[in-house]
C-alpha cells in the first residue's frame, strides 16, 4: 500500500514499544507523512525522532487531546503544514482500567474512562474532519474486543461503556460524511503485544502482534478499502 505523497496523523503514538509506534513506523515506510501526537510532547518528540533517522518524515507534538482548544490549534497546525489536506487520521489515544463491580465503582474512574477514550476521540474528529473532506481521507479508531458479541465486560464497565461510545461516534461519522467521501472505521483488537501488555500479563499470553494490527490499520486508510465505512474489524 502506498501512501507516498499523503499525510497521516496518528494520535497516542506515546512511549516505545507500543501500539502507536508501529503504526507510526508501517505508515512512514509507505511513503506517508506521519504526524504523531501524545499528551508527553517528549515521547511524541522521541518517536519522531527515530523515524527521522531513518530517513521517513515524521514531527512529533504534545497535545492534550481533551482540550478542546487545544485540539483546535493542533488541527490549525496541521492545517498549515499540509495545506488544508490530511489523508487519514488514526486515533490511538486513551487508556485502560479495571472499575470493578458497579456497584462499589468510583465515578471518578467512569468519568475518566470516558474522557481519555470517547472525548478525545470526538475532539479529534470534530477538529480534522475538515481536513480529511479535502482529501476524501479516513478516521481509524480503536475500540476494543470488550465491544464486540460475548466480549468480557465484567468489571470493566467504565472503559468497556467508553469504547462503546467510541464505536456509536465511528458510526455517525460514517454516516454523516458519506456524502463528501470521508470513511471511518474502527479496529477491535484483542491483546496486542505491546511492552506495557507483556509487563503485565507476562510473555506467554495470547497476543495479537503490533505489526499485524498496523497493517489492518494501513488497509482501511488504503484506496483498496474505499468502499470500507462504519464497521468494526475484529483483528484477532
Amino acid at each position: 500500500m502506498d501512501f507516498g505523497g499523503r499525510s497521516v496523523v496518528i494520535t497516542g503514538v506515546g512511549r516505545e514499544g507500543q501500539m502507536g509506534e508501529a503504526v507510526a513506523l508501517a505508515f512512514a515506510e509507505a511513503g506517508a507523512r506521519v504526524f504523531l501526537v501524545d499528551r508527553q510532547e517528549s515521547e511524541a518528540r522521541a518517536r519522531a525522532d527515530a523515524l527521522l533517522a531513518a530517513g521517513l518524515r515524521a514531527a512529533g507534538l504534545g497535545v492534550d487531546l481533551s482540550d478542546e482548544a487545544a485540539v483546535a490549534a493542533l488541527a490549525e497546525r496541521v492545517r498549515d503544514a499540509t495545506g488544508g489536506r490530511v489523508h487519514a487520521v488514526v486515533h490511538l489515544a486513551g487508556g485502560f482500567t479495571m472499575s470493578g463491580p458497579i456497584s462499589g465503582s468510583d465515578p471518578s474512574l467512569w468519568s475518566r474512562q470516558f474522557t481519555i477514550n470517547a472525548t478525545t476521540a470526538y475532539l479529534t474528529a470534530r477538529a480534522f474532519l475538515p481536513l480529511l473532506r479535502a482529501t476524501k481521507g479516513s478516521v481509524v479508531f480503536f475500540t476494543s474486543a470488550a465491544v464486540l458479541p460475548g466480549g468480557r465486560v465484567a468489571e470493566m464497565s467504565a472503559y468497556a461503556a467508553a469504547k462503546g461510545a467510541l464505536v456509536e461516534l465511528m458510526r455517525a461519522i460514517a454516516q454523516e460524511e458519506a456524502s463528501r467521501g470521508v470513511r471511518a472505521n474502527a479496529v477491535a483488537p484483542l491483546a496486542i503485544r505491546t511492552a506495557a501488555n507483556v509487563a503485565a500479563m507476562g510473555p506467554d499470553a495470547a497476543y495479537v502482534s503490533r505489526e499485524d494490527v498496523a497493517k489492518v490499520v494501513l488497509w482501511l486508510c488504503s484506496e483498496e478499502a474505499r468502499v470500507v465505512s462504519g464497521q468494526v474489524i475484529p483483528v484477532r
